[in-house]
């Protein structure tokens, strides 16, 4: 009888045990237990979210036909596709800010070249607490270091982003990465595991004890013991990430990887269960024959492991020495550790002895999901009826404008943008602090991308939807305003707990926003990531649903940049200029 504390500390409620065992009919394994815990919590199994998500059009088209992957793909013409996607790494870089960070960077990256894409960009979007805090300023440096440490020594350009400081992030900074890389239309790669008796094959670095339990940890608000939390963050190596990158696309042109991914959040277990699903089949894996970096580990441990740089491939069988001899070229591990079964069951062994087993679908398809309570805060009613008419005008606007451009959130970011190396690969025209979006060529072509990330999170606070359409707003008028026409979106939408139901209307009000934006303006959702549970138990931090958008420029000679280029000419301001003090930085200070 397995006690109700021990799979309630996995983060399993009682209904949701309960499942588990009517699935199985009868009571999980400890390496069962934890694979449905990891899977069936809301950062790997959306069970909160999901049903909101679908008010995303191209989500929900996904969903409906199967075809959700690693990250968004988006034609540009030619025969060329922009892969993109964001996602966050709060928690790790909350208790762990240089690897949190430069994990979250490392990850994302592979999502991108397991869809058969060669990443060209990288991109952030950062939030802190107030700078005159000893931690935050720790917490300040630690991240930047970790983007600018991996991504400049895996060879990826950080492009651009924002930062942005309030109190409410204090103890929950928020570390959101964007990656963009460029495809053939015609080789995209599937996570899909086809074709019963096809070999799996391990690739990449040993599997260590590093972030066990790191999806359940990002799945519950942080508090005063969350410094306990340190072995949930995984270590980050970006020189074997850079070998992992070659390797794999390398792999991929042979024609012979039938499906691959990442082994991300949840590793092996997220891993073998959804590529089995997505395909309908099942699949047998030997964990003994997993590479191994520690002694001892345990069916448990080796499934639930969050170590990076790695990756599970499907092989068209008979070529899985050519495929591995192609990892091994590059000095990665490559290990055939089980094969595809037409049985729809995930089976782990343990030499001979099975650990588990389980349906494929019952990880994926079928983690539950909850139509949550929500409510509207109290404070809204009170902030949309602040009459603002009795401030005084500024007897000196000159100071006030020193004063502004004084503050952390406006001043020049000369001194994180500078760590990056933003140049490495050649294709950056438009660099940071140039403009608003940054521009890059895409080699072989006349054409350019352009990239942005945005949000005001105070806006949003004062109203999330109407929060939400302005920083789709922002992003379209940033990439216009270098020359590109808004192409699509990836999204990183960051709230507190859903559980409490203001939290939970805070984050659908901010996706009822974000969906008629995009239907507006003709930018489809076509990825993002879900990051709930970001509070302390002393606040919760403002609704931020950071958005990334990509726009094409059909000359990338055509460019604009945002300084003023020749004394005489004309100054206009474009629209209709409602003075408003709403969210801005002026009543903060």
């Amino acid at each position: 009888m397995i006690d109700p504390h021990v799979y309630r500390e996995m983060g399993l409620n009682d209904a949701e045990y309960a499942q588990v065992e009517t699935t199985l009919g009868r009571e999980p394994t400890l390496t069962e237990l934890g694979m449905y815990a990891v899977m069936w919590s809301e950062h790997c199994g959306y069970k909160y979210s999901r049903p909101v998500l679908r008010l995303f059009k191209k989500y929900q088209e996904a969903m409906d036909a199967g075809a959700v992957e690693n990250a968004g793909v988006i034609d540009i013409g030619d025969g060329q596709g922009i892969v993109m996607k964001m996602e966050s790494h709060n928690h790790p870089s909350a208790v762990e800010p240089f690897q949190g960070a430069a994990t979250g960077v490392g990850g994302i990256l592979r999502d991108i070249f397991t869809m058969g894409a060669r990443p060209i960009a990288i991109l952030n979007s950062l939030r802190f607490g107030t700078l005159d805090d000893a931690r935050t300023r720790y917490l300040f440096e630690h991240v930047v270091g970790g983007i600018s440490h991996y991504s400049n020594c895996v060879g990826m350009p950080t492009v651009g982003g924002e930062i942005y400081f309030h109190p409410s992030y204090a103890g929950n900074p928020l570390v959101n990465a964007m990656a963009v890389g460029v495809v053939p239309l015609d080789r995209i790669a599937s996570a899909a595991a086809k074709g019963a008796g096809n070999p799996v094959l391990y690739v990449g670095s040993a599997t260590g004890r590093d972030g066990i339990h790191g999806a359940t940890f990002a799945s519950v608000e942080l508090g005063p013991d969350s410094e306990s939390k340190r072995p949930n963050v995984q270590m980050g190596d970006p020189f074997a990430e850079k070998l992992l990158i070659e390797a794999t696309l390398e792999a991929l042109a042979t024609g012979r990887v039938v499906g691959i991914q990442d082994m991300g959040a949840a590793g092996l277990t997220c891993s073998t269960c959804e590529t089995a699903a997505k395909a309908g089949m099942g699949m047998t894996i030997d964990v003994r024959r997993v590479p191994q970096r520690e002694a001892g580990m345990t069916p448990y441990e080796i499934m639930l492991s969050e170590s990076q740089e790695r990756m599970l491939a499907i092989i068209e069988k008979g070529f899985e020495d050519e495929v591995a001899a192609v990892f091994h070229k590059w000095g990665l591990n490559a290990v055939v550790i089980g094969e595809v079964t037409d049985t729809g069951r995930v089976v782990i062994k343990d030499g001979e002895t099975v650990a588990a087993e389980v349906p494929a679908r019952s990880l994926t398809d079928d983690c539950p999901t909850y139509s949550l309570a929500a409510s509207e805060p109290a404070y809204i009613q009170e902030v949309q009826s602040a009459d603002l008419s009795h401030l005084p005008e500024p007897e000196d606007y000159n100071a006030v404008l020193l004063k502004l451009l004084a503050t952390p959130s406006i001043a020049s970011k000369r001194w994180v943008y500078d760590q990056y190396d933003s140049m490495v690969q050649t294709q950056t025209t438009v660099l940071p602090g140039a403009a608003d979006a940054a521009v890059l060529r895409l080699r072989g072509t006349q054409k350019a991308i352009a990239l942005t990330t945005d949000c005001n999170p105070r806006y949003c606070y004062l109203d999330p939807y109407v929060g939400a359409q302005i920083a789709v707003a922002e992003a379209a008028r940033n990439l216009s305003c270098v020359g590109a026409t808004p192409l699509a979106v990836t999204d990183c939408l960051n709230f507190a707990n859903p559980e409490k139901p203001d939290g939970f209307w805070q984050f659908r009000r901010a996706v009822e926003g974000l969906a008629d934006a995009c239907e507006a303006l003709g930018t489809p959702v076509i990825s993002g990531n879900v990051s709930f549970y970001n509070e302390t138990p002393e606040r919760a931090i403002l609704p931020t649903p950071t958005v990334g958008m990509v726009g094409l420029l059909p000359d990338a000679d055509k460019r604009v940049t945002l300084r003023f280029k020749s004394e005489g000419d004309l100054i206009y301001l474009v629209g209709d200029g409602r003075p408003t003090l709403g969210g801005s930085e002026y009543l903060s200070v």
